[in-house]
């Protein structure tokens, strides 16, 4: 497994994977057609945030997303492709981006959760701290987490 900075020729493929990753959860298609801009990436994104892939054997198994604005960093994206689920990988490709923050400056790292996604971000360190509104759904509210980064060195 590799990761590396996804391309802009490769922006439907990382989008196809989160909306097959999102899918996993069982929304329904109306669900998941309301999600599909915003688990899309523009060519703007690529060049105002970090955007990666972890990549076996030439195949996406999956695509991270971080801003960082001053100390504090939103992890924007973090999807597995369905099949690489439990295989580390989402581990991997948030240690990863954990540590761009880190380098870059974050003392705080931010994430909007999807409610099933909850677990996972707490086994990596984070904490409950709020609730946001969706940006897809009218009405639905999605949990915020927080991750202190202060004192974590860089790695690499």
């Amino acid at each position: 497994m590799r990761l590396r900075r996804l391309r802009i020729a490769e922006l439907a493929d990382a989008a196809a994977l989160c909306m097959r990753s999102k899918a996993v959860w069982g929304y329904d298609k109306a669900f998941m057609a309301a999600c599909r801009d915003e688990l899309a990436l523009s060519p703007e994104e690529l060049e105002e945030s970090f955007v990666i892939v972890a990549e076996e054997n030439g195949t996406f198994r999956g695509v991270g997303q971080l801003v960082v604005s001053d100390d504090t960093c939103e992890l924007e994206k973090l999807f597995v492709e369905p099949a690489a689920m439990g295989r580390r990988v989402g581990r991997l490709m948030f240690e990863a981006l954990r540590d761009e923050a880190v380098r870059k400056g974050a003392n705080r790292m931010l994430v909007t959760a999807d409610p099933d996604a909850v677990p996972f971000y707490k086994r990596m360190g984070f904490r409950e701290c709020g609730h946001e509104p969706s940006g897809s759904i009218p009405g639905r509210t999605l949990p915020v987490l927080a991750l202190d980064l202060a004192g974590q060195p860089a790695a690499g």
